[in-house]
């Protein structure tokens, strides 16, 4: 077996075994419900898949992949699948980028590709899909600088959508010499597409909210600030995405080390690719170090708010310090090659980033889990989809993040749109996210719409275009006011996970968005 070939396979299994180590329990049978990431059994497609259901573009075209898969094996093996194969696909691609003759060396760089801060926390907030594209880093990096296999590595990062594809691109066009920049703009463009073009046909445009930028950006989650954390390769703006013990002093110096560590031995080398992928890590972090200052976010609201709503998607400025998790690894790996006739030391290299980060393992201490969905779900999804009467499907309580007991308390983004579609019927959620006090609001017109329905003491859910409701969580007395809202329909289903509630009468008919 050639070397190269032999050095993949390696690296190869390297990552299923440090994925099999960092997810755990997410493996046993059942979904992971965590934050973002949301799968469901017996996905169906609807109009919400292909991102014409009214909201921003963002699980377009991830969830039709997904949903294709379904249909050969089942959901439940998909996902896991995806998550191996983020580690699986991570590891090795940063592992034959090391330009190295020895094993040992790209092992390393592999291993501290795909078990550090970055991964840790995107993987708690549930960002599959991004973590896909990074993944592909790794082998666009490569595919750009040889100039050949563009369009085969962007497609890990086209999987997973307009962030991923904004990250990849961030850092391919930097890459990319001049006789393949077209032909690198031309790949992106064209893999940008399932996400553009429902993008392009909104009606209303994209109408950003600015109150995302403060939401959304980077802040300290270690001791040495959010630029010393964003220098770790953390400073992710959600405080439940960070792994346990991740405070701990002496742990995020070594951390914050070894990113240095990384980069200096990288900037010192004499690798092809050394200042053109240097410029993109440069260029992620100063997008990423944007948000940190006020006017800088002062800034960033104005261009989100009165110049294109597009510029959102750099909101979440974190995950652009992907380039720079590449560089500090490869960097890693090239002083494993320095000591690399010693394969002691060059073991105890590749062991490092678990060392640094250990509650990344198992799950990141039992976050990550495996669950079922309630048979009464299964139960209430039937009758909707037995039922021919036109009208749509509302979800109550009206709220973004769920955190049911079923699924051991971990907040989920309502997985209701996806598990309750059924074609020819839209599901309505709430998609406002709130940040501690503030809240990022629905870019969604039918939803805006419906909170000012709701804000009655009696709303007219029939006249708003539901035929169905349903009470999938809320406080006691939540669930009474719920109960007087609807009290002129017929209750279906009624357990302690789920009440459907169905309007006999006529319905308004919706147009489509």
């Amino acid at each position: 077996m050639p070397h190269t070939a032999r050095a993949g396979l390696a690296a190869a299994l390297l990552g299923l075994v440090l994925g099999c180590l960092a997810l755990g329990p997410a493996l046993g049978w059942g979904f992971t419900l965590l934050q973002d990431m949301v799968f469901v059994p017996d996905p169906v497609f609807s109009r919400f898949t292909f991102g014409l259901a009214g909201g921003a573009a963002r699980v377009v075209p991830s969830d039709a992949v997904v949903t294709a898969l379904a249909q050969v094996v089942p959901a439940e093996l998909v996902q896991k699948g995806i998550l191996l194969g983020i580690f699986v696909l991570g590891c090795s691609g940063a592992a034959l980028l090391l330009p190295s003759q020895a094993l040992g060396p790209r092992l390393v760089a592999g291993a501290c590709y795909v078990w550090n801060p970055y991964v840790a926390e995107r993987l708690l907030i549930g960002q599959w899909a991004l973590l896909l594209g990074y993944a592909g880093l790794p082998w666009v990096v490569r595919a750009v600088g040889e100039g050949r296999r563009v369009a085969v590595a962007v497609l890990p990062a086209a999987v997973g959508g307009f962030a991923a594809m904004t990250v990849t691109a961030l850092t391919a066009l930097p890459v990319a010499r001049r006789s393949v920049l077209v032909r690198v703009v031309a790949v992106l463009a064209v893999f940008s597409l399932p996400w553009l073009v429902p993008t392009a046909l909104r009606p209303e445009g994209i109408d950003g909210d600015p109150v995302g930028v403060d939401a959304f950006a980077a802040r300290a989650d270690t001791p040495f600030g959010t630029v010393g954390s964003l220098l770790s390769l953390g400073g992710i703006w959600n405080r439940y995405a960070v792994p346990p013990g991740y405070e701990s002093v002496v742990g995020a110096a070594a951390r914050l080390a070894l990113t240095l560590v990384g980069v200096v031995f990288f900037l010192r080398s004499q690798v092809p690719y050394k200042r053109r992928l240097g410029v993109a890590a440069a260029i992620g972090l100063g997008v990423a170090c944007a948000g940190v200052s006020e006017p800088g976010r002062a800034a960033f609201r104005w261009v989100v708010g009165e110049v294109w709503g597009g510029f959102a998607v750099f909101r979440d400025a974190q995950q652009y310090v992907a380039p720079l998790a590449l560089v500090a690894a490869l960097g890693l790996g090239l002083l494993a090659e320095r000591v690399a006739r010693d394969r002691v030391w060059v073991g105890a290299l590749a062991l490092v980033p678990v060392a640094v980060l250990p509650t990344m393992a198992w799950g990141s201490l039992g976050r990550l889990g495996a669950v079922a969905y309630p048979a009464s779900w299964t139960a209430a999804r039937e009758v909707i989809a037995r039922d021919q009467d036109p009208g749509d499907v509302l979800v109550l309580p009206f709220e973004s993040y769920r955190r049911f007991p079923w699924n051991g308390g971990r907040a989920v983004l309502d997985p209701a749109q996806r598990f309750f579609a059924t074609p020819g019927r839209r599901v309505v959620s709430n998609d406002a996210v709130r940040v501690g006090g503030m809240v990022v609001e629905s870019e969604d017109p039918r939803v805006q719409g419906l909170e000012h329905v709701l804000e009655g003491d009696s709303p007219d859910l029939p006249g708003a275009g539901f035929r169905y409701v349903i009470v999938d969580s809320g406080t006691v007395e939540e669930r009474q006011s719920f109960g007087m809202w609807l009290r002129s329909a017929r209750v279906l289903i009624d357990t302690g996970d789920l009440r459907l509630y169905r309007f006999d009468g006529p319905v308004t008919a919706v147009p489509p968005e």
